[in-house]
């Protein structure tokens, strides 16, 4: 699991930071708004943690950013203790839970856990598509044109992945922090593995996983082009 936790007190967001990791969490912490809004736009997160009170851009207003751009991450809100019209709003905004400050860090790991566990189809459509690729994100099964096509579950969960920033590139690293996580991070080889094996299964598709060396890979749309 992938966590961000946008919070502007230091002292507590290193604490929380590190309580995450050692519970093996990912999670990129921040401090301010601005730079929380700018790492909630990328789709590596299972559960986007946000003070509500933050500089340069409070929580509520990355809240609405998110959920203008249409992302279903599930957000958990850190709220004040007298702050009842905020967890309201919040709530009202798309909020999935909140939590109030001085909080126990076991109840926030339950939260984070439970929220990061909820099935898939509860926060987002069912399918998801890219040129001429259509991927069922709760069967695992490929549509390419039309024809079915199944994958591991290793394999949608990376080809998820690709449709969710075609055109981008992703790098091995972020491929093994969003799906294998942190204790399978010594696996340098299973990217590799997993990409040929999408290579293969998407011979027939107008789209092409190439390799940008040194950096990554990136989902393309190419007529008539063989994956390389």
């Amino acid at each position: 699991m992938r966590v961000l936790l946008v919070e502007d007190e230091v002292s507590l967001a290193t604490a929380l930071g590190k309580i995450l990791e050692k519970n093996k969490i990912l999670v990129d912490v921040v401090h301010d708004g601005i730079e929380g809004k700018l790492l909630s736009e990328n789709d590596v997160y299972d559960v986007i943690v946000l003070d509500i009170m933050l500089p340069g851009m409070s929580g509520l207003d990355i809240l609405k950013s998110i959920r203008d751009r249409g992302k279903n991450v599930p957000v958990l809100l850190l709220t004040a203790k007298d702050s009842t019209a905020d967890k309201v709003k919040g709530l009202d905004m798309g909020a999935d839970d909140y939590l109030v400050k001085p909080f126990v860090t076991e109840e926030l790991l339950a939260r984070i856990r439970a929220l990061g566990r909820r099935p898939w189809e509860v926060y987002q459509d069912n399918a998801i598509t890219f040129s001429d690729l259509s991927l069922n994100i709760n069967s695992g099964e490929l549509l390419i044109g039309g024809a079915p096509i199944k994958l591991t579950s290793k394999e949608a969960q990376l080809l998820e992945m690709f449709i969710r920033n075609p055109g981008m590139t992703i790098s091995k690293e972020q491929i093994l922090d969003r799906i294998w996580g942190i204790e399978s991070m010594a696996m340098e080889n299973s990217v590799e593995i997993y990409v040929h094996y999408l290579r293969k299964k998407l011979k027939k598709s107008r789209t092409v996983i190439k390799t940008i060396r040194g950096l990554g890979y990136v989902l393309k749309e190419e007529d008539n082009a063989q994956p390389q």
